[in-house]
């Protein structure tokens, strides 16, 4: 049976985006879905360029607000930021687990072209690794 899980970010332009990007990239049977409690109007493009370097194509994901997904049932909604986890809200529908995995902003990053995409590379892989320890020790392990 596919779980069903939604990565909460503020903007939902990059963390919960990359992590969205992952998490589809080891296992095409869930159900992923990324929103924000404040989201931004699109997906950052430094983003899209770092998951593109890493051999996953992001550019067509929108971003979304989490309202839109508050009445829903999920197996997993998990925090990639810490405003998203102190800001999250009541859901109606059914949550079987709530867990934080805090990542950097790499958009806060400041100094060159070259040192802010550095950030966003560290960050991304940072996420790979974190998200990939969840997928094995808590939906691969469970089938």
């Amino acid at each position: 049976m596919s779980k069903k899980i939604l990565i909460l970010c503020t903007g939902n332009s990059c963390r919960s985006q990359m992590a969205e990007g992952f998490l589809r990239s080891f296992d095409d049977t869930l159900e992923i879905y990324s929103a924000g409690t404040s989201p931004e109007k699109s997906v950052n493009p430094y983003s899209v360029k770092a998951m593109k370097e890493a051999g996953i194509d992001i550019s067509s994901y929108k971003t979304n607000d989490v309202s839109d997904y508050t009445d829903k049932s999920f197996d997993f909604v998990i925090t990639v930021c810490d405003n998203a986890r102190k800001t999250c809200p009541v859901f109606k529908g059914k949550v079987n687990a709530k867990i934080h995995l805090g990542f950097t902003d790499p958009a806060e990053a400041r100094g060159t072209e070259e040192e802010i995409f550095k950030e966003y590379r560290e960050v991304r892989d940072e996420i790979k690794v974190t998200f990939r320890h969840f997928y094995n020790t808590k939906i691969k392990s469970a089938k």
